[in-house]
């Protein structure tokens, strides 16, 4: 069948026990309802996740947008709870000699650590630089369009 995500999240019911389901109702029944299409076996789970990319970009996009146009302002609308926060600040490290320097080193060192695994290493001192081991990042999906 060639119905399109929209298509079918219209026709889902999401339960709720309050007049507006929460958020994690929100989350449970959208977890069901992506479950219960996979399930079905009657779609195209590569059609329907591109799908979802597209809806997910837009509805993105028009979030910001909306967003930016509340501006400062408070609201509460339909269960959800908006409220303004000022920024905060943040030292800028990056006028202090000692931190630069620090910095400029601890980078040196990736560099070396980086090498070491390739090769031997030795620092400006002549100690050998050591092999460390390996953090391995989770395996993903790159999306694009």
């Amino acid at each position: 069948m060639a119905l399109d995500l929209i298509t079918l999240m219209g026709e889902e019911q999401v339960s709720t026990s309050n007049f507006l389901p929460t958020k994690k109702e929100l989350k449970a029944n959208s977890e069901k309802f992506a479950k219960d299409i996979i399930d079905s076996g009657d779609y195209n789970i590569t059609e329907i996740y591109a799908q979802a990319i597209r809806l997910k970009e837009a509805i993105t996009s028009i979030e910001s947008i909306l967003k930016n146009q509340l501006g400062e302002q408070d609201f509460e609308a339909f269960g959800i709870t908006g409220k303004f926060r000022n920024g905060g600040s943040t030292p800028n490290y990056k006028e202090d000699e000692i931190y630069n320097i620090l910095k400029s080193d601890l980078d040196a060192r990736v560099e070396l650590l980086k090498l070491a695994q390739k090769q031997d290493a030795f620092d400006a001192s002549g100690n050998e630089v050591p092999k460390v081991s390996m953090n391995y990042r989770k395996s993903s999906m790159a999306i694009s369009f």
